[in-house]
């Protein structure tokens, strides 16, 4: 039994792009995640300072949790953001803006080198 479960987690650990090569990769675990400068108390504070709860959600009374994927490139810039879970309402774009308008941040690294990493943040919409 022990060797079957070994070969497994072989299996798994040469097909996760972790352990890839390639200049290009996207990873999505890396030994250093990428960091925004100043922490994750300066980045909900920019966060606080620039999302708008948009008008036709707050009209319609939508309210949720929009997912977004972006990638942290090696020289710390956000590129590829995309919605993976949204709600509407005009909520999906605002959330889309203020992440484009991220500052650079510490980018990932893999074996002391710099390296793009996927990440996935959550956004709260609440009506109060």
């Amino acid at each position: 039994m022990k060797k079957i479960l070994v070969c497994i987690f072989v299996g798994l650990l040469i097909s996760t792009p972790v352990f890839s090569q390639t200049d290009d990769e996207v990873y999505e675990l890396v030994e250093t995640m990428p960091q925004y400068p100043g922490g994750e108390s300066a980045m909900y504070a920019f966060l606080g300072k620039n999302v708008k709860y948009p008008a036709m959600a707050r009209e319609g009374g939508i309210q949720g949790k929009v997912y977004v994927e972006f990638t942290i490139k090696k020289d710390g810039s956000v590129a590829d953001v995309s919605i993976k879970k949204g709600i509407g309402g005009g909520c999906d774009e605002e959330v889309i803006r203020v992440v484009k308008l991220f500052p650079k941040w510490i980018p990932g690294t893999q074996n002391g080198k710099p390296v793009n990493v996927k990440m996935m943040l959550p956004f709260n919409f609440t009506l109060k």
